[in-house]
């Protein structure tokens, strides 16, 4: 009576799998599925996130009859200080603040700019020179809301900036009202500007502002104060 030989040959993991059944995936491979997974599906939030922006910019519209306690315009952008003093002259706010000013800046080259009166801006406006970037402005609008007991706020700044700003001013004062007065930027008006490439380029740039305010908002990392004054005495 004969007997078996056992075979030699080592029959592996897979082969003894039923016919018909696909191969086992290793862990590397499976890591490497679903990073890529998450990837393409940080992508996709990243893009859809990009044109919810893009539409809510472009779309932006300031109210038809404005109307709060005081008026906040963030310098630095295309006709924001002339709205806001044209605001002030309808009656819109009682007093602005003009944040971010240069330190060189004299607010009688503004008023001149401006075309405003003497009598308006000795009475009714405020020039700010601490701000030096958007949480500047939100710090520097706070502590002069507070100081005027204001409760709601008119922002005047650029359409494409508003998202942010407001996001840095709620952040810093969420209990008070502020209202969104968007000065609409002429390249972003038609319906194409996505074909522009200036256009673009300034909402991308704005974009990728808007993401990592947010990000540093949650977190508390990275955040400074944005004033001159506390960099003056961070530095003595």
């Amino acid at each position: 009576m004969g007997h078996t030989t056992p075979n030699p040959i080592h029959q592996g993991p897979e082969l003894d799998r039923p016919m018909g059944l696909p191969p086992r995936r290793g862990p590397i491979r499976r890591l490497l599925r679903w990073g890529g997974f998450a990837c393409l599906l940080a992508i996709a939030l990243v893009f859809g996130g990009f044109l919810r922006f893009a539409d809510s910019v472009t779309t932006l519209r300031p109210p038809a009859e404005p109307k709060a306690d005081a008026i906040v315009v963030l310098t630095g952008g295309y006709q924001r200080i002339d709205q806001a003093v044209e605001l002030l002259q309808k009656g819109a706010g009682k007093r602005l603040l003009i944040s971010g000013v240069h330190p060189t800046t004299t607010p009688a080259q503004i008023r001149k700019m401006t075309q405003g009166s003497a009598d308006l801006f000795s009475c009714c406006v405020d020039i700010g020179y601490d701000a030096i970037d958007t949480i500047g402005n939100a710090e520097e609008a706070s502590n002069w809301i507070h100081a005027k007991g204001y409760r709601s706020v008119l922002i005047v700044t650029n359409n494409y900036h508003m998202p942010r700003s407001l996001a840095e001013l709620s952040y810093v004062d969420p209990d008070i009202e502020f209202i969104a007065y968007p000065v609409v930027n002429s390249d972003l008006k038609s319906s194409n500007w996505f074909t522009d490439p200036n256009a673009m380029r300034v909402m991308l740039a704005e974009y990728a502002k808007v993401l990592l305010a947010g990000a540093r908002n949650i977190t508390g990392f990275g955040r400074h104060t944005g004033l001159r004054s506390a960099n003056a005495s961070g530095q003595q």
